[in-house]
């Protein structure tokens, strides 16, 4: 094949535009396996695009196993059954769940990621290269902690994109931040633990559902509030100071500071800090880690891979300070690794071999391209609502400026055939409640941008009626 006609538009990156175009037209059947694609200079010369253009595409669709290069012979479509096949069981569900759907046109649900992105053929080849060679170590206990090449990754990944200063040794791998906040209660105890509100509901009911009595700590626009933090007499905080849960709120080096001053006052006080969705961030630099900072022991990171890569990568990880490590060692280090070898294996590979910084960089840009979709065409609102959390995340906030209550909102976007969400939902005491008006919270990870581009429509339809 000597040519490739790509119809560009100005949403997306070039080379993503090209990186889709031949992805759709290998699982269409349009460029079946063993099919010669055009060299990068030649289909750089035919889109009039700079040759690193198509050269990062084709780098990317060989690294996912799409395509095959042979030194001397050029780029060749891959054989792409296993692939077509998950996708299809994919779609084939997606279908199901679509039979027994709700009244809505359009979920901005707060759940989920777009995985139509996910890098299947680059995890199938991962997988199976992890099984190379009857590799029979992978299916004996192994290591408490987890696999030391995947911590080993990990605290690398940390130090590079997070600022995180850890050894291996300090790491735990668990299935799940629940299983790691509940390995976490053996070390912590029954203690009163501060939680911002609103916040992760998720991480409140595990927390209430082993027994600790849990502070509500309101929040200004810096996050929580360090006066009602001394007074509540907690001895441990829980908090996500890259981007607040779900306010979206970045807490600035100055409260940063103020919660580290705290921690340091008292003997075995700690902050938990959840880096919740710090990898997808539109404008600015990207904002260090609590942790970062921590000059004394006092923070517990916590961190997953469940939205950068998928929800069913169920691989989480807790960073312990020295002193809980010490205490972990001598009562807690018996319990078995909740996350298969072969998970691990594949992870460990996944962040090694420098996928997973290329994924994210991806994902930023697939999710830029859909935060500003849903922001455009929510702009007709830009009278009666203000709109935040729209620097980072895969989520925005609608505030009305004109007094309707949460409520009627979510009622006026369902009749409009919209489901949006109260920001009450997350709400775990009462106070701050009375201060703000109405607002709603819209996800739009999972959406396609011509669903985000038909539901906001819809939605500032509803509201201005």
């Amino acid at each position: 094949m000597e040519e490739l006609t790509i119809p560009f538009h100005e949403a997306e990156p070039l080379y993503e535009q090209i990186y889709k175009y031949i992805k759709t037209q290998m699982r269409e059947g349009r460029l079946p396996a063993g099919t010669r694609l055009p060299s990068t200079r030649k289909l750089a010369g035919h889109l009039g695009v700079s040759r690193s253009t198509t050269q990062l595409a084709y780098d990317q669709l060989v690294a996912e196993g799409y395509l095959q290069s042979e030194p001397c012979r050029g780029y060749f479509a891959a054989r792409l059954e296993t692939v077509v096949h998950l996708e299809t069981k994919k779609s084939g569900e997606e279908r199901q769940e679509k039979a027994c759907a709700s009244p809505y046109l359009v979920d901005f649900s707060l759940r989920g990621i777009d995985l139509d992105s996910f890098p299947y053929a680059l995890w199938r080849r991962l997988a199976r290269e992890s099984l190379r060679d009857e590799n029979r170590e992978l299916f004996s206990a192994g290591e408490n902690k987890g696999d030391i090449g995947l911590r080993q990754a990990v605290c690398g990944y940390l130090y590079g994109a997070r600022g995180v200063c850890c050894r291996p040794e300090q790491l735990i791998v668990g299935a799940g931040n629940e299983y790691l906040l509940m390995l976490l209660h053996q070390l912590l105890g029954n203690q009163a633990i501060a939680m911002e509100t609103p916040t992760y509901r998720q991480a409140f009911l595990v927390f209430k559902r082993l027994g600790n009595s849990v502070i509500p700590v309101s929040m200004d626009g810096n996050g929580m509030k360090r006066e009602e933090l001394a007074a509540s007499g907690a001895k441990i905080a829980y908090v996500m100071p890259s981007h607040q849960f779900p306010t979206g709120i970045v807490m600035p080096i100055g409260r940063r500071m103020e919660l580290l001053s705290w921690a340091s006052e008292e003997e075995g006080r700690y902050l938990i800090e959840d880096d919740y969705d710090s990898e997808f961030r539109y404008w600015g630099k990207p904002i260090p880690s609590l942790q970062s900072a921590d000059t004394k022991g006092r923070v517990i990171y916590l961190g997953s891979f469940s939205r950068a890569v998928a929800p069913a990568i169920r691989i989480s990880y807790l960073m312990l300070p020295e002193p809980l490590l010490a205490l972990y060692e001598e009562t807690c280090s018996f319990y078995a690794s909740t996350v298969s070898r072969i998970d691990q294996r594949i992870m460990a590979g996944f962040i090694g071999e420098g996928h997973y910084e290329r994924h994210l960089n991806r994902m930023r840009g697939i999710y830029r391209a859909k935060h500003d979709a849903i922001l455009r065409a929510l702009s007709p609102l830009s009278d009666t609502f203000t709109i935040s959390g729209e620097r980072a995340g895969i989520h925005i906030l609608l505030h009305s400026k004109n007094g309707r209550t949460e409520q009627e909102l979510v009622r006026t976007a369902k009749d409009g055939g919209v489901r949006v969400y109260g920001l009450s939902e997350f709400d775990i005491g009462e106070s701050g409640r009375k201060e703000r008006g109405g607002t709603v919270l819209l996800g739009y990870a999972s959406l396609t941008r011509e669903k985000i581009e038909q539901g906001a429509a819809l939605l500032a339809a509803a509201l201005l009626a």
